[in-house]
């Protein structure tokens, strides 16, 4: 039998894709959880073969999770599923240690065959989405850019980032300005937006 963890913030989603994987004969699910802080002690417990992860939930984002479970159970193999194909999402993905990344509205078999395929040894990606990430490329922003403009999400002025981040107001203006350029936005709140559809944020 192959064992499956679930983590899916939403519970009709995680319960269809329980039902599913559970129709088969050799798929037993034997966890769910709802967010990513439980997902490293639900693994802990029941000793899944295969962890699905959804990217947004609540708390520890999926590759979040993902990462912390490679890294204390590096035997788990890890899926991320998720409804947000997006390019930055991949490469961020198997940087955390998942082996496989699928969408959710992908066919109900191709979930099952990679759950297989995993479990077997073997990589699984979307063929769409693996394409479009060589296209759009792995993320132009440094990690103190990507820290500046994840808090430009939230808004507040410059000077609120500036005490967020314990950074000068100049050095939060220069690192949004050249997120700007890498992105091709003219403001600050344009480049966050552009950056999180490429999956970079």
């Amino acid at each position: 039998m192959i064992r499956v963890l679930l983590a899916d913030d939403q519970a009709l989603v995680r319960g269809a894709l329980a039902a599913m994987l559970s129709i088969e004969p050799d798929i037993e699910v034997v966890a769910q959880v709802a967010s990513g802080d439980e997902v490293l002690a639900a693994a802990r417990a029941a000793t899944p073969d295969v962890a699905l992860l959804d990217v947004q939930m609540p708390g520890k984002d999926g590759l979040t999770a993902a990462a912390e479970l490679h890294r204390a159970l590096p035997g788990v193999r890890i899926v991320i599923c998720t409804t947000f194909g997006r390019p930055g999402y991949l490469a961020r993905a198997m940087a955390a240690g998942a082996v496989g990344f699928v969408v959710k509205d992908a066919p109900p078999e191709q979930l099952v065959d990679a759950v297989r395929r995993v479990h077997a040894g073997l990589r699984v990606v979307d063929p769409a989405l693996a394409a479009e990430s060589l296209a759009t490329g792995a993320s132009p922003l440094t990690p103190r850019e990507h820290e500046v403009l994840l808090a430009a999400v939230a808004g507040g002025t410059v000077s609120d980032l500036a005490k967020q981040l314990r950074l000068s107001e100049g050095t939060v203006r220069n690192h949004l300005s050249s997120a700007i350029g890498k992105t091709g936005a003219r403001t600050s709140p344009e480049a966050a937006r552009i950056a999180e559809e490429r999956g970079w944020l």
